[in-house]
């Protein structure tokens, strides 16, 4: 009698593997197969390798040929745009040195700019300020200052201001600013009483950036306000920046000799706190978005704002927050500040 034996399974549930379980397994093994995982994506891992050694090494790229070093560090902070770019590559190309490269730039980023994702403001300070650049074609300029001065701060500058405009800011402005002044351009308007106003030669032939002394509650603060000369990127001959540097240089001089312990900068600087060519400022001078700022802080173009070329800076006043003011008829974003005298 031929017998036939086989093995008693039941219904095989205990030992047939979860169809999710099965599909891991299956992909760590192919994964573990392919030989070409740490080959493909060479040219992914060099491209995370550069991003890494641009914002390394941003102050080293030189200026000689259209002021290129300048002009990446002015938008240093968009370069983490190629992060989730480079990760979406080398997952299609299923490269581990690719995927492995990409922590390079990631953690680089990070430690330069990610104190700047979080909220760091505080409460308290004792003097608001606020600075805009109005736009000289602003087509509402009574109410743009009007919704400056709704801020509630206790010290307004304006930039770009035409003559035929000036009468108007100065009467929206009147009944919260009792104090005020223009010279050229720019112009102060304070709660508080001015003295020793005057312009500040920044080497433009003409006056766009001032200087005052505001007797605040809590002791004399001088103010700087300050329009630098506008930069353009140009086919022909790059990022044209040449007068801007040897303006800052000048503002950062006078700021450098002022007499008045605690100083506050409010202006249209058109570049950011990382371009090395306003090192003559940002070098004596503490931006109050870096140290107590919620996010980046993005000021220019209003529309959609890729870089924070208006600033508020303190040298001997201690920041306590600082935040953007919704957009005016302006091409610029005002912004505010709080700080401690």
């Amino acid at each position: 009698m031929v017998q036939a034996y086989g093995a008693d399974t039941g219904n095989g549930s205990a030992e047939r593997p979860q169809p999710d379980e099965s599909r891991f397994r299956s992909l760590l093994k192919r994964t573990a197969r392919d030989r070409e995982i740490w080959r493909r994506g060479i040219v992914l891992a060099l491209c995370s390798v550069v991003l890494t050694l641009v914002m390394v090494v941003h102050a080293q790229i030189p200026n000689r040929v259209g002021n290129l070093g300048s002009l990446i560090e002015t938008f240093l902070p968009w370069i983490a745009l190629f992060v989730p770019l480079l990760l979406l590559l080398a997952l299609l190309r299923r490269s581990a040195t690719a995927l492995i490269a990409l922590l390079l730039p990631a953690v680089v980023w990070l430690n330069m700019f990610g104190g700047l994702i979080t909220d760091k403001s505080g409460t308290g300070g004792d003097l608001t300020v606020a600075t805009h650049n109005v736009n000289a074609g602003n087509p509402d300029p009574a109410g743009t200052a009007q919704q400056v001065a709704g801020s509630g701060a206790d010290v307004v500058a304006l930039q770009e201001l035409p003559g035929g405009q000036v009468s108007t800011y100065e009467k929206s402005l009147a009944a919260r600013y009792p104090y005020h002044s223009v010279q050229g351009t720019v112009g102060l308007w304070s709660k508080y009483p001015l003295s020793n106003t005057r312009p500040v030669d920044i080497k433009m032939g003409w006056t766009r950036a001032m200087r005052s002394t505001v007797k605040a509650p809590q002791g004399e603060v001088a103010v700087y306000v300050a329009h630098l000369p506008s930069v353009r990127v140009k086919l022909h001959a790059g990022f044209t920046a040449n007068q801007r540097d040897d303006s800052a240089d000048a503002l950062g001089e006078a700021i450098a000799d002022e007499p008045v312990e605690r100083v506050v900068l409010l202006g249209d600087l058109n570049g950011t706190m990382n371009d090395r060519s306003l090192n003559a400022v940002t070098s004596q001078m503490r931006s109050t978005q870096g140290a107590a700022g919620d996010g980046f802080g993005f000021s220019w173009p209003a529309s959609f704002p890729m870089a924070r070329i208006d600033q508020i800076m303190v040298k001997g006043v201690e920041p306590k927050s600082s935040w953007t003011l919704a957009a005016t008829d302006s091409d610029h974003l005002p912004i505010a500040a709080r700080v401690e005298l």
